[in-house]
């Protein structure tokens, strides 16, 4: 089974979604034998706007949610979600709002290395670096430390991040996101035996919800 996650390393409800997504996948394996998935990773950026070395994020956050009263409040509920997913959520420790280019560049040149799995760790090492650590994972040297905390060549990634590659795949997913009617992360799209019989679950869903789209059962996607 592919499973296509389309999804920003900015976006907490991504990073609570991923964990929901893996209790499912580790019941279902608990109780039958689940099918073999391979995991892809599609950026899709919440904010691409915002300048590549991104902005303070106490200002962006009161913009974004009205007032520092309100983001706060916002963020006591993430926390609280975060805590029942296993997710140790930060704000507190949170310093720049990032443009998330380079991070999504990274996990797709993950996806490249001969390690199984890289893709998804490098996810799972980007989420928390940003929002249990509160590093800044729109800079370059920070991301190639990453890449190595996951097990990849640090220096090989600040190579590739010096470059251009995978800039354009960036965008070209961004693109297919809005193709398949994607407005918002994360999204999850399950390949059926067939284009029309993909299915997608949409949001920070329980892993009952993931369970259902495992066993083949989801809302459909319009494939065109």
């Amino acid at each position: 089974m592919t499973v296509d996650v389309f999804a920003d390393v900015a976006c907490p409800f991504c990073y609570i979604g991923e964990r929901h997504f893996e209790q499912a996948l580790a019941e279902v394996r608990s109780e039958q034998e689940a099918p073999e998935i391979a995991w892809h990773w599609r950026p899709f950026q919440l904010q691409p706007g915002l300048p590549a070395e991104g902005t303070d994020w106490r200002p962006f956050a009161e913009k974004k949610f009205g007032s520092w009263e309100r983001a706060q409040a916002t963020f006591r509920r993430v926390e609280e979600m975060g805590e029942a997913a296993g997710v140790d959520f930060r704000f507190d420790r949170m310093e720049k709002a990032v443009n998330t280019t380079d991070a999504h560049r990274l996990v797709l040149w993950a996806g490249e290395q001969d390690s199984t799995g890289a893709q998804k760790d490098v996810a799972e090492a980007l989420f928390a670096a940003y929002f249990t650590a509160g590093r800044d994972v729109g800079d370059a040297a920070t991301l190639a430390q990453v890449a190595g905390e996951a097990g990849l060549d640090a220096g090989a990634a600040r190579e590739m991040l010096a470059s251009e590659r995978f800039v354009g795949r960036v965008e070209e997913s961004q693109q297919e996101a809005r193709r398949l009617g994607v407005t918002g992360v994360p999204c999850y799209i399950f390949d059926g035996e067939s284009e029309d019989d993909a299915r997608a679950v949409t949001g920070a869903q329980p892993a009952a919800v993931f369970r259902r789209a495992l066993a083949g059962g989801a809302h459909a996607v319009a494939r065109r």
